[in-house]
């Protein structure tokens, strides 16, 4: 693969594997992922789900296994090389664990969908996965290419449901714990009530404590939290 294609791949996230994919509403979910990587009898993974319930944290975490056992693995995001058009995916069947993020995006146009269908072909000719990620299940997309429909339903299909509260509230204080940071139960239903309920919104939030809080000796208290939010 060329280095041009290797530079359009996502930067993997060293926080973004499956000891940090908290939560109980998508642990059997995250579960079938994880023993479907390398599996030969699931070529092709289908993750399926609204934003925010994880998709994209599960195929770097898969990329960060295959990596792990001395194999090579790149994810790509559609909504990042769209405006490159469907040749910027040429070639990247070479790498064991093909990764697509957004993969919805492109859907329903003909020359994209006529690209994942080939490099589906290719990558399974090679023995290689795909993973990918979509909005919502195959049945329920509108694909102009009949053939990439039928792939696409063949795959081993993972369904991820929206996180309740109490989940956002579970991951937000385990990614708080993991940076020596205290957040308490209080604290944590605070920042839920003020902001975005979103995981990439509220994660967002933990960097800007994290990064204020070296005075506060770690513990994130309400009004603390206020000073740096602004609130």
């Amino acid at each position: 693969m060329s280095g041009v294609q290797l530079t359009l791949g996502v930067r993997l996230r060293d926080d973004a594997r499956w000891a940090n994919f908290h939560g109980s509403r998508n642990a059997v979910a995250a579960g079938m992922v994880r023993t479907a990587c390398g599996d030969p009898a699931h070529p092709l993974v289908v993750l399926c789900g609204d934003e925010d319930t994880g998709k994209s944290h599960l195929l770097q975490a898969a990329c960060h296994e295959y990596e792990q056992r001395g194999q090579s693995a790149a994810c790509f995001s559609l909504t990042e090389v769209e405006a490159l058009g469907p040749g910027a995916l040429a070639g990247v069947e070479v790498m064991d664990l093909v990764a697509l993020d957004d993969v919805h995006r492109v859907l329903g146009r003909p020359e994209w969908e006529e690209a994942l269908f080939h490099l589906y072909n290719r990558t399974r000719d090679l023995g290689h996965q795909v993973m990918l990620a979509l909005d919502n299940t195959p049945s329920r997309q509108a694909f102009v290419l009949a053939d990439l429909r039928s792939r696409f339903q063949e795959g081993l299909l993972v369904q991820l449901g929206t996180y309740r509260d109490d989940d956002r509230i579970t991951i937000l204080q385990l990614r708080a714990e993991q940076r020596g940071l205290v957040l308490s139960d209080d604290v944590a239903v605070f920042i839920l009530r003020r902001s975005s309920r979103g995981l990439g919104a509220l994660l967002s939030i933990l960097d800007q404590l994290d990064e204020n809080s070296l005075q506060a000796q770690r513990r994130l208290t309400i009004p603390f939290v206020k000073s740096v939010m602004g609130w």
